[in-house]
């Protein structure tokens, strides 16, 4: 009898592994053949193959984050969160294998109990990873379409009084409606992709269908549209519509029409009913008393004018408010007046610019997909594509948004004390060169500062990412390279635990009574083997690491882990505390073994991430952590630590 599996946690560390370690130590207890493939931070491991999922009687995946299911059509299956994996492993197993286990059918329901997706188990943060995966696939429809556009723009681009045109005539005019093809489908992708998320793929087609909705305005009697939010709230709407209908118990003779006929045309109705009838007339209304409100300021102060403009043009980027400034600025060039589109002009170049220099300057706020993506979005923004910013917005919309209004705010204010005209209803250092500005130095000015404020709003606001540690770590000059102290090597090198930590590093005996006293207590062994330039930095580090999740994970064993500028080199510090301390941990147990995990910040590579991987999985032997728990002295805690490899 063989079982599959598969466990993924958000982190893709710890969890993941100790997960895997518990169904594999329950199926042998059970006398069960069991495979388990992990899906951690350092990419999928001990995969599945077609034939070993052919021959399956059942498969269990225990994740947090979306796990591709359509190669397990057919099979029993259940899903349920990685706790589940870790506490609950044997009956997980068993009700794999029961009659009752729901069989896969590519996405519909069951004729048994409805299948729990990990989207639905997770309490990490389920609506943040429902965005993202609608980011991911909307990502290349915004780097194709603008890329197009741009290099249409240029070459074939010619200065006017209605803007930068392309003859009809030209062969520009057609990779100018490719690119603009490529933009048409950016909003219905996000949409979809987020319903997809949510319900699987019965969300899809009502997602994109309601994201289209949303990006086009004549659906709802207005020349507006919702623009990329719309199209964010038609996901979410399409994803939980389509999941609720899921849940709906159905006549046998009904399930398998319901995946493929019934939710999608259910769904689509819903979501495009309630944005035609109930959503689109309202923002309508909102877009239109803007238009009329910035008419009426025209007389009143230019600076707080300016100020407005450029929050509007970055607040949505090429949204419905984007347009109501826009077509604003191009009405006021058909009077005479082009000091109101220079300011916009620069609004428009400030976010896409500013945020690829933030990928430039801040590379540890940033993945390394987005820092490709900021090379895109400079060349987006200075071809005057404000859209260029939509991934980054759209990922971290509470940080990001406020960082590109406030740059383009700077920049519109700028550009109108300083006289800035734009001739042509257009933005972009573009207009610039093409000759279609008044004192072009100011417009360049104003462009670059507006994006240089960006940048350093994202410096203060956004977070760092985790990211591996490198290949390489800095070499610590103090360190002595003994038996029991390692060097600042490689961290490739790394094989054992024993290869980051160091007799030195180890307590048997901690003296501190609470979690935040612990972590004192390790980052001043720490210190004392100069692994830090800073102990605070690093604390800070810890504490924010903490505060995302517990690192307590159960068992009466916590691994607190940081990554900072402070540390030299990687390092593990190791105590122990008899009586424990409460770490918030999953199953409620009181924290005895303390593993803190440091590492350099702006290195990369997974080295690190198999340490913890092989510390997640030693730690799964009962028997070792009770012989760990039991031990008289540090260097007999040390030689015990020298088996984790």
């Amino acid at each position: 009898m063989k079982v599959l599996a598969i466990t993924s946690c958000p982190n893709g560390i710890a969890h993941t592994y100790m997960a895997a370690e518990n169904l594999e130590k329950a199926a042998e207890e059970m006398k069960i053949d069991i495979k388990v493939e992990t899906q951690g931070s350092i990419g999928a491991e001990n995969e599945l193959t077609s034939a070993e999922i052919e021959e399956a009687e059942a498969i269990i995946i225990a994740a947090d984050k979306a796990v591709e299911k359509d190669r397990f059509v057919g099979k029993k299956l259940i899903a349920v969160g990685v706790q589940e994996g870790i506490r609950n492993p044997k009956n997980l197993i068993e009700k794999a294998l029961s009659d009752d286990a729901p069989v896969f059918n590519g996405g519909g329901s069951s004729n048994k109990d409805k299948m729990p997706t990990s989207s639905e188990s997770t309490k990490q943060n389920p609506i943040y990873r429902h965005l993202m995966n609608g980011v991911s696939f909307m990502v290349p429809f915004i780097v194709v379409g603008g890329l197009l556009i741009a290099i249409a723009l240029t070459i074939g681009g010619q200065a006017g009084e209605g803007g930068i045109v392309i003859p009809e005539d030209s062969f520009w005019k057609t990779i100018e409606q490719i690119g603009a093809a490529a933009f048409s489908f950016m909003v219905p992708i996000l949409a979809g992709y987020i319903a997809y998320s949510i319900a699987d793929r019965p969300g899809l087609a009502p997602g994109m269908i309601g994201g289209y909705i949303a990006a086009n305005g004549s659906f709802y009697g207005s020349e507006a549209s919702a623009g990329f939010l719309g199209g964010i709230i038609a996901g979410f709407l399409a994803g939980y519509v389509a999941l609720w209908i899921k849940k709906v118990k159905v006549p046998k003779m009904m399930q398998p029409i319901m995946p493929i006929i019934i939710i999608p045309v259910l769904s689509s109705l819903v979501v495009g009913l309630l944005f035609v009838l109930l959503i689109g007339a309202p923002v309508a209304q909102v877009f239109e008393s803007l238009t009329g409100w910035l008419q009426g300021m025209q007389g009143t102060s230019s600076i707080l004018l300016a100020l407005i403009l450029g929050a509007m043009i970055s607040f949505d980027m090429g949204g419905p408010v984007n347009k109501v400034a826009f077509l604003f600025g191009a009405a006021m060039i058909g009077e005479g007046n082009y000091e109101i589109m220079g300011p916009i002009a620069v609004a428009i170049a400030v976010p896409p610019i500013g945020l690829g220099l933030a990928t430039l300057l801040f590379k540890n706020k940033f993945e390394k997909a987005q820092q490709e993506t900021g090379k895109a979005s400079i060349t987006m923004g200075f071809f005057g594509i404000t859209e260029g910013a939509i991934p980054f917005a759209a990922q971290d919309p509470l940080r990001v948004i406020p960082s590109i209004m406030v740059g383009s705010m700077t920049g519109s204010v700028i550009a109108m004390l300083s006289g800035v005209g734009d001739r042509v209803a257009h933005g972009g250092p573009i207009v610039g060169i093409l000759g279609a500005v008044d004192n072009v130095l100011m417009f360049f000015v104003a462009i670059i500062i507006g994006a240089i404020v960006t940048a350093f709003m994202i410096k203060f606001l956004k977070k760092d990412v985790d990211r591996p540690v490198n290949e390489e770590t800095p070499q610590d000059s103090d360190a002595q390279t003994t038996a029991t102290e390692p060097s600042a090597q490689k961290v490739e090198n790394i094989t054992k635990l024993t290869d980051i930590t160091n007799i030195n590093l180890i307590d048997t005996s901690l003296n501190a009574t609470s979690r935040d006293s612990v972590i004192d207590e390790l980052i001043a062994k720490l210190d004392s083997e100069n692994a830090l330039t800073s102990s605070d930095d690093f604390r800070k580090a810890i504490l924010a690491r903490e505060e995302e999740s517990s690192t307590g994970i159960g068992m009466n064993v916590a691994i607190p882990h940081g990554k900072s500028d402070a540390v030299k080199a990687p390092r593990v510090v190791f105590g122990i505390k008899k009586d424990g301390v409460d770490w918030h941990s999953a199953d409620g147990s009181l924290a005895k073994l303390i593993f803190m995990i440091a590492v350099p910040k702006h290195a990369e590579g997974d080295a690190h991430l198999r340490i913890l991987q092989m510390l997640s999985r030693k730690l799964m032997d009962d028997e070792f952590r009770d012989k760990l728990l039991h031990v008289q002295s540090d260097q007999e805690a040390y030689e015990l630590l020298e088996e984790i490899e």
